[in-house]
């Protein structure tokens, strides 16, 4: 008897728990089902954030139908044409990015209609993209819809584009060659310019390499800090901000963190850089334009990215290097582009630059590593 009056007691208060949740959801479990920290679950949209916050949790849970379906200019494009305009029309960073939150700030505010700003925090698989929208919101009745501001795809018309560019290409050893005996040596790299920087989250460890070789190659930096009393501080590697393929005589950036080990513990630092032999070619070619210093109180190199080959540059790399008057490379900074770079459409980048090293920053210099969907280059 006691049982089953357990049982019926576990079974009812289940049934109240699953009711009060449904009603009245806790702000964490909205959190973890994709509305945000900021949201709540899709509500009736009363108010102009209403109406936002709805759009925003309906993107994050990949509801495209809905988010569509309440948008007040739904009438002006396809659902698709919305979908495109946040995931992007060609392979990128976009099309598997996920929006990891929002932020919803209202700008203006009247009984008919309110702008509001929201930011899109979209989470891809190298970081953190923000992406901001202005937001023009209308109201019908007791509700309130966005008009969904669709950033239209500029349109190469068809046409021809000469293709003439240096190739590398490796034979690799066929069934049952020697290879072992057929060695050949890497190409040859070397480091040009190397110093450490203090920064408040630790060391920084930039300069460049140079391919010194008649071949491309892969490469990678290593450095390690050693202190002063000779033990290894800490090992770490250029990992992406490095243009690991580079053609012959090319010189690449790399910036190396430490972070946690100020630059006072190190009295030496030892520095590995490798390369290995890859095929590779001199396109797509992605011309960088109308680059321009910001000066402080928001110092940045801002510029476009025009890609001028045929065919589509599926992930983009930026990497600049900011020099002094003499020469010397003062910061490494680098951003991926979240969208594809299509045949001669212009795509505009900006690059932050820390306050405190702007004023030692003299010239720059900007290259592009691209991803060509099945290849690196």
């Amino acid at each position: 008897m006691k049982g089953t009056l357990l049982a019926l007691f576990i079974f009812a208060a289940t049934i109240v728990l699953v009711v009060v949740g449904t009603l009245w959801p806790v702000p964490s479990a909205v959190a973890f089902a994709g509305g945000g920290a900021n949201a709540t679950l899709v509500t009736t949209p009363s108010t102009p954030e209403a109406a936002v916050n709805n759009l925003g949790t309906e993107i994050r849970l990949n509801d495209w139908d809905r988010a569509y379906t309440n948008l007040a200019n739904k009438a002006e494009f396809s659902e698709a044409a919305f979908q495109r305009d946040l995931q992007g029309s060609a392979l990128s960073l976009r099309t598997y990015a996920t929006l990891d939150g929002f932020d919803v700030q209202p700008l203006h505010e009247s009984s008919s209609e309110a702008q509001m700003r929201m930011q899109l925090h979209w989470s891809t698989v190298v970081g953190i993209f923000d992406e901001t929208r202005d937001l023009h919101v209308v109201r019908n009745g007791d509700r309130w819809a966005v008009d969904w501001p669709l950033q239209k795809q500029q349109n190469v018309p068809p046409q021809v584009i000469a293709v003439n560019y240096l190739r590398w290409d490796v034979i690799y050893p066929g069934a049952g060659e020697d290879w072992g005996a057929q060695e050949v040596a890497p190409p040859h790299v070397r480091i040009v310019d190397m110093h450490p920087v203090n920064r408040a989250e630790g060391t920084v460890v930039l300069g460049e390499l140079l391919n010194d070789d008649v071949v491309p190659a892969f490469v990678s930096v290593r450095a390690d800090l050693i202190g002063k009393d000779g033990a290894t501080l800490g090992s770490e590697s250029s990992f992406d901000m490095i243009a690991h393929t580079i053609l012959p005589k090319q010189v690449t950036p790399f910036l190396i963190r430490f972070p946690g080990i100020d630059l006072s513990q190190v009295a030496k630092i030892r520095m590995d850089p490798t390369a290995v032999l890859v095929p590779a070619s001199a396109d797509p070619v992605v011309e960088v334009e109308n680059q321009k210093l910001n000066p402080i109180p928001n110092p940045s190199l801002t510029g476009q990215l025009s890609n001028q080959s045929g065919e589509t540059v599926n992930v983009a790399h930026v990497l600049s290097t900011f020099y002094d008057k003499n020469g010397q490379v003062v910061w490494v900074a680098g951003r991926y582009i979240d969208r594809a770079l299509l045949p001669q459409i212009p795509v505009s980048f900006e690059m932050p630059v820390p306050e405190d090293l702007a004023k030692d920053i003299s010239s720059e210099h900007t290259m592009v590593a691209s991803y060509v969907s099945g290849e690196y280059r």
